[in-house]
């Protein structure tokens, strides 16, 4: 599997964050799930590496908190 970059490459982190909790910001539990998933189907066409994909979500699961 490739390595992932994991150090942020965003100019301003803040922001992006910023604008991620915008995008949920009256949206219900059940909207705001169906977001996420649309911008990881859209992230991850947009990536276009399906190891790069697979390396991703291998390193989300370990990250999960228990």
């Amino acid at each position: 599997m490739p390595a992932l970059e994991t150090q942020s490459r965003l100019p301003d982190p803040d922001h992006a964050y910023r604008m991620l909790i915008e995008a949920h910001r009256g949206l219900s539990d059940e909207e705001s799930a169906a977001l996420n998933s649309r911008l990881v189907l859209i992230l991850a066409n947009h990536l276009g590496d399906a190891q790069a994909l697979a390396a991703a979500i291998a390193l989300a699961k370990r990250a999960q908190p228990e």
